[in-house]
């Protein structure tokens, strides 16, 4: 009997076919934009675009909370798509909005950076026209999961792959997750390799480098995903000796979340669902029932939006809860040279910007 491992292999290269035809055609679509066939807009307002060539997470939304932090002091606003609200068209996010309305993303994003602008719409053009309307004194655009959406031309394009699922190794969907070639690679001007493991070497960091073999021009680097040793109480959650933790997730790859909270000791019970999964009262009341036999739950902020828009938790399980909130650090002292990279840019803009991230 073949392996789970064995039958995911057999299933991708059955689907090889599909994948070719797929990326066939966003191959001609990216000639048919670098030609100038298709429309790409820029705009009087520097454009960042943050993205990667996959589906599925890799760490997009602390590494823009990082970007808001280095820009901190410009007015600077964050344009999303808002992935799973209930809603349509342009809208301004509020901190007392809900994810249902504007997204888990956007929402984690504005309770986070509150003085940051945060909007959504599915139309990246259009959202940035009303953006322009409504702050005209902007001074940058960030613009969320935005590598494939070329009919905005953005001035600086970042591209992230997730360490353990490098766009170099991989397939075109649906053999694989890629969205287009791995050629695509070369529109970005900077490229990081995100969730590495804090220990990465630099041998084993040059090693990445030379696999990569990135174009003259554009630079790279590496992140890891950094969680506080002490998290943060959603409620009135007080300190507890480790034990067994509830662990309650709807991201795309909850590893290194979970390894986490077995290095600091607790002895985990996963309960996962889906990415961006909208709870549903079922689910509460399955995540309330599991929470009965764990000393303590938790969560991602991102999940923490959707099941405060879910109603909430039984109060008892709130008492137990923790969000663990999460930001993207360099290693290899890489946010100097990333810092500079920003302000080098900013400053063609005459934009110039403190480089302390």
């Amino acid at each position: 009997m073949l392996s789970s491992t064995a039958m995911n292999r057999t299933l991708s290269t059955c689907l090889l076919p599909l994948s070719w035809v797929y990326g066939a055609v966003m191959e001609v679509r990216n000639r048919l934009f670098d030609c100038h066939l298709l429309p790409s807009e820029a705009f009087p307002v520097p454009v960042i675009a943050i993205g990667n060539l996959a589906v599925g997470g890799s760490g997009k939304t602390p590494h823009t909370e990082l970007l808001l932090r280095l820009l901190a002091g410009h007015r600077t606003a964050v344009l999303s798509r808002g992935y799973g609200r209930a809603t349509q068209g342009f809208r301004l996010v509020e901190a007392t909005d809900s994810a249902r309305e504007v997204g888990d993303e956007p929402l984690q994003m504005k309770r986070k950076v509150p003085e940051a602008t945060i909007a959504v719409d599915g139309n990246r053009r259009r959202g940035i026209a009303k953006l322009l309307e409504a702050e005209p004194a902007l001074a940058f655009i960030l613009l969320d999961d935005a590598f494939q959406h070329r009919y905005v031309r953005p001035a600086l394009n970042i591209l992230l792959t997730d360490y353990n699922c490098r766009y170099t190794h991989d397939r075109i969907l649906p053999a694989g997750r890629l969205r287009e070639r791995a050629g695509g690679a070369t529109r970005a001007d900077i490229i990081i390799v995100t969730k590495c493991p804090p220990t990465l070497s630099l041998e084993e960091a040059a090693t990445l480098r030379n696999e990569i073999a990135p174009r003259a021009g554009q630079k790279i680097f590496f992140t890891t995903l950094r969680y506080p040793k002490t998290p943060r109480p959603a409620a009135n959650t007080r300190g507890t000796e480790a034990g067994r933790l509830l662990a309650v997730t709807g991201i795309a790859n909850p590893t290194t979340f979970l390894n986490h909270w077995e290095e600091l000791g607790w002895h985990i019970a996963p309960l996962t669902f889906p990415d961006h999964h909208r709870f549903s009262p079922a689910d509460l009341a399955r995540i309330n029932a599991a929470a009965k036999g764990a000393e303590l739950v938790a969560t991602t902020e991102k999940d923490a939006m959707r099941l405060e828009a879910a109603g909430g938790l039984a109060p008892e399980t709130s008492q137990k809860l923790c969000v663990l909130p999460v930001e993207a650090a360099f290693l290899h002292d890489g946010e100097h040279e990333f810092s500079e990279t920003i302000s080098i840019f900013a400053a063609t803009f005459n934009k110039p910007i403190n480089t302390q991230p």
